[in-house]
């Protein structure tokens, strides 16, 4: 399957595998770790002297975490590694390699494929990962009038000095809370692309991905996550929504937080999403709406956190304090001096009511 090929559908297993792996192989030397890549039965990875691996995987499922009709191939294989790539940069860890597994439709377009790749292999390039393996296999169709949905599982791979990870169970008593950038712009996007699914073609370039598009192109936080490697004391990625992501953050710690409402970095296209009547609060958009791929960590009150890395700012919104039975694990100072519980309201699969993610 070369580039822009005539042909309507994807061809067989072989050709579309020696396809991905001529276009891989143009990563290989993205990564020094990466000793054998796409070819054997095997890839083989050496990571520097002194450093732990670190592994992750994430699903992309049609009509679950992207829709054909919504979102534009580039934007969903871009979407398919940033998945992967904030999970390493949550441990602030340095990517070595990524694995993709592609199901697909016995007559998914080939086009669609190829672009797929584009956005993918465009944001690897940008985080210097190489693609370094993985596995095909055609999905079944559901019936006659159903050819059947996409599957791409991501796995990365990354590596850290030992005994330097930063983890979810790591928080203290009287640390401060902290985000990157900026809350519920992706959720924002995501109600903007269900009204108007069609506005999604206008951004389908990998060249596109900017501030402005924080659904159809997220940015993982890999050089935000190194530096905060050495200043904070517990770290997560939010993935599922800030109120659900430090519920998670919170518990594996044994504590609970206390968020400041006029602190929180609402981010632009949540306000608009506001005011034009998308969405009845930003402030919702900002706790609940999940998939803004920031960071999340805590690090003691004296510590010197920058006010921005790499061009990202930094925004403490928060404070970690002891657990009490008779108070909520999250509670929210208001504007109006209240404080009130929030319940983790993000995205959790399998709840019936869940759309998109």
């Amino acid at each position: 399957m070369p580039r822009r090929t005539p042909s309507r559908t994807v061809p067989g297993e072989l050709a579309l595998i020696e396809s991905i792996r001529t276009r891989a192989a143009r990563t290989d030397s993205l990564s020094s770790a990466l000793k054998i890549g796409i070819g054997d039965d095997c890839a083989i990875l050496r990571p520097k002297p002194g450093h732990d691996l670190c592994v992750t995987t994430d699903f992309s499922l049609e009509n679950v975490h992207f829709h054909r009709d919504w979102h534009s191939p580039q934007s969903a294989g871009h979407r398919c590694l940033a998945r992967g790539l904030s999970d390493l940069a949550a441990m602030g860890a340095e990517p070595v390699a990524v694995f993709l597994s592609l199901a697909l439709p016995a007559h998914t377009p080939a086009a669609w494929v190829e672009d797929f790749l584009d956005g993918l292999l465009a944001l690897a390039a940008r985080h210097h990962v190489p693609l370094a393996g993985g596995d095909t296999a055609q999905s079944p169709a559901s019936n006659r009038n159903h050819p059947g949905l996409i599957a791409a599982d991501i796995v990365a791979v990354g590596q850290l000095p030992a005994r330097s990870p930063r983890l979810r169970s790591g928080a203290r008593p009287g640390d401060a809370i902290y985000v990157t950038g900026a809350l519920g712009g992706s959720g924002a996007e995501l109600l903007s692309l269900a009204r108007n699914p069609k506005k999604s073609r206008s951004f389908a370039a990998p060249k596109a991905a900017a501030p402005a598009h924080p659904h159809l192109y997220p940015q993982p936080r890999l050089a935000q996550g190194r530096r905060l490697r050495s200043l904070a004391h517990a770290m997560i990625d939010i993935s599922d929504g800030l109120s659900t992501d430090l519920a998670h953050l919170c518990r594996a710690s044994g504590l609970a937080a206390e968020l400041d409402e006029a602190a929180l970095p609402i981010h632009l296209l949540a306000v608009a999403a506001q005011r034009s009547g998308l969405a009845p609060s930003a402030l919702d958009l900002a706790l609940h709406g999940g998939e803004d791929y920031e960071l999340l960590f805590t690090a003691p009150p004296t510590a010197r956190i920058p006010r921005s890395i790499a061009g990202v700012p930094i925004h403490q919104i928060g404070t970690m304090r002891p657990p009490s039975r008779r108070q909520p694990l999250i509670v929210l100072s208001t504007c109006a001096s209240q404080k009130i519980p929030i319940a983790p309201a993000g995205w959790e699969h399998f709840r019936p009511e869940n759309r998109t993610k």
